[in-house]
């Protein structure tokens, strides 16, 4: 029988670099209520939601509700203005909503300075 003086690890070098690149690159890729909001997908993992945030939705029909009661988004910067500036605020908007309305309410916020911000999504890509 033959004795090895020492371990060859360059295959298992090979073996790791391949699934470095392959995570490294799905990691790349990776990134519920009473409304008839559809949300998008997402596989991150979820969140409970404290029972003192504020709910900003805007259904398919770009309505913008807080909290569950319809408003618009002129009347929204009224209703936000008096808020804690270290108030939560959940993001509900249907995945068909323009990409311009998300914006108009991100904009909203950060000019009110509530950067306590977060987005829900449903579960899976």
């Amino acid at each position: 029988m033959k004795k090895f003086d020492s371990i060859n690890v360059i295959p298992f070098i090979d073996i790791m670099l391949v699934l470095l690149a392959i995570v490294l690159t799905t990691a790349t890729f990776i990134s519920n209520g009473k409304l008839d909001i559809a949300l998008p997908r997402a596989n991150s993992d979820s969140t409970s939601v404290n029972r003192q945030t504020v709910e900003i939705a805007i259904d398919r029909q770009e309505r913008f509700y807080i909290d569950g009661t319809a408003t618009s988004i002129d009347a929204l910067r009224s209703q936000l203005g008096g808020l804690a500036k270290d108030t939560p605020i959940v993001l509900k908007i249907d995945e068909t909503v323009e990409f311009r309305q998300f914006v108009s309410v991100v904009d909203l916020l950060k000019s009110l300075s509530l950067d306590k911000v977060s987005i829900i999504t449903r579960e899976g890509a």
